[in-house]
């Protein structure tokens, strides 16, 4: 039976849930009030970064439905472009894209603990997290998916009951939703979009779900359901846990700060409990770091399917768990905590993981021209909603690139690295199919 054993349904959207709700919203917003002044332009931001991963999900939905493989936009790209794409795609997210999230995640975790009790070392206790969790994704399909919807449940109603508080709280100072004088200013300079960029790396997850279609039970019925209810469940909490946020404390006590969770806690339950806020925050990122483990390295398995120089890639065991992928992607998550390089590496990680999510999502076009068949399913509102993610994430990636070049072209650079690594792979692999020809 365990042999046998495919993701459900609920295990899927909570896959997409703990992807996208990490350290992202509950660090970020400190940073976009250097720009932004206004709680309407605030959450005007958050809004729009659900639209944008709203309609990506539409499209991701038919591509799943159209190739039920596991890898994202490793397989999407493979197929509807070349395999060259896809290989750089799935080199980006396999290096850096979910190793570093993870390092992130994991050394916020020990952060947050450390508060708690100064006797515990931040880095053991990341490396602790890490390696348990790997453990689990790395040996048993059914139980790892079980631990991931304990974590996401638990997670959502720990959220749902601060957002209750937060709006019971009466605060000590004025919040008006209402739009202010330079309101559409904010909304249309640079550091809004900008913000636009760190609020799309807070929604990054909500593809998470095509990852594992190749384990999904019926993915066809469930991998467009899960991708989107997921997307918009998210969407609804992250604007009503930033307005909380802005109504709980005043934004002078918010700008810059890192630990937002905190401060809002504070205001809401009071200094003492608002203390217990890091070891609650730290519990809730259990759920992300379980989530992109057990995500991550499918993207790694296909490439080793498919690249005979990375075939060890692709082994699985018994419960068809590809444990060394799991390895693998743990491994580089280690590396990155121990020389602490994960900060500087998130900086271009969002920019290059962008440029892939374009690329897939203007694939739809392709496979549409192709006519192959997506068994009912079709994107919503197509071609609109494809151009619409394609409109506000591709201007996003133009002003990044204008105003952030250097983490730009580091990005670039990584995946051009990838590119030669696939040609490489490719060169050997021909050459020895032609020894043994010969």
């Amino acid at each position: 039976m365990n042999s046998t054993y495919k993701i459900g349904f609920y295990t899927a959207i909570s896959l997409v849930i703990a992807n996208m709700i990490g350290t992202g919203v509950f660090t970020s917003l400190g940073f976009q009030l250097f720009d932004i002044h206004s709680v309407f332009s605030i959450l005007v931001l958050w809004l729009l970064g659900g639209i944008i991963s709203f309609c990506g999900a539409l499209v991701y939905g038919e591509l799943g439905v159209a190739i039920p493989r596991s890898g994202g936009e490793y397989v999407y790209l493979s197929k509807l472009m070349h395999p060259s794409v896809g290989f750089m795609s799935g080199w980006v997210s396999s290096t850096v894209g979910f190793a570093a999230p993870v390092a992130l995640a994991s050394m916020a975790l020990g952060t947050y603990v450390h508060k708690i009790i100064p006797e515990i070392n931040i880095t053991v206790c990341a490396l602790t997290v890490v390696a348990i969790i790997t453990v689990v994704h790395s040996t048993n399909l059914k139980f790892g998916s079980s631990v991931q919807k304990v974590l996401t449940i638990l997670k959502v109603l720990v959220i749902l009951c601060f957002i209750v508080a937060g709006f019971i709280h009466t605060p000590g100072h004025e919040t008006t939703l209402a739009p202010q004088p330079d309101t559409m200013k904010e909304i249309f300079s640079a550091g809004f979009w900008l913000s636009l960029m760190y609020v799309s790396y807070a929604y990054s997850g909500w593809n998470a779900a095509s990852y594992l279609a190749g384990d999904m039970e019926n993915p066809k019925k469930n991998l467009p359901k899960a991708l989107l209810l997921g997307t918009l469940i998210v969407t609804i909490i992250y604007v009503l846990l930033n307005f909380v946020f802005l109504y709980s404390a005043p934004m002078s006590e918010l700008t810059g700060v890192l630990e937002i969770g905190h401060v809002s806690a504070a205001h809401i339950f009071g200094e003492t409990i608002g203390k217990m806020m890091s070891i609650i925050i730290a519990f809730l990122l259990l759920s992300s770091i379980s989530a992109m483990i057990m995500a991550g390295p499918r993207i790694i398995k296909s490439m080793g399917e498919d690249l005979p120089m990375l075939s060890v890639l692709a082994k699985t065991n018994k419960y068809h768990v590809p444990y060394m992928a799991v390895i693998t992607q743990s491994l580089i998550t280690v590396l990155l905590i121990l020389t602490a390089q994960f900060e500087s590496v998130l900086t271009f990680v969002g920019f290059s993981l962008s440029i892939f999510t374009f690329m897939t999502v203007s694939s739809i076009f392709i496979l549409r021209y192709r006519k192959i068949e997506t068994s009912g399913y079709k994107t919503w509102g197509y071609p609109v909603t494809p151009l619409i993610f394609l409109a506000l994430n591709g201007y996003t990636i133009y002003k990044v690139l204008e105003m952030k070049p250097t983490e730009s072209l580091l990005g670039l650079l990584n995946v051009a690295i990838g590119g030669l690594v696939y040609f490489i792979g490719k060169r050997v692999s021909e050459n020895k199919q032609i020894n043994k020809l010969c």
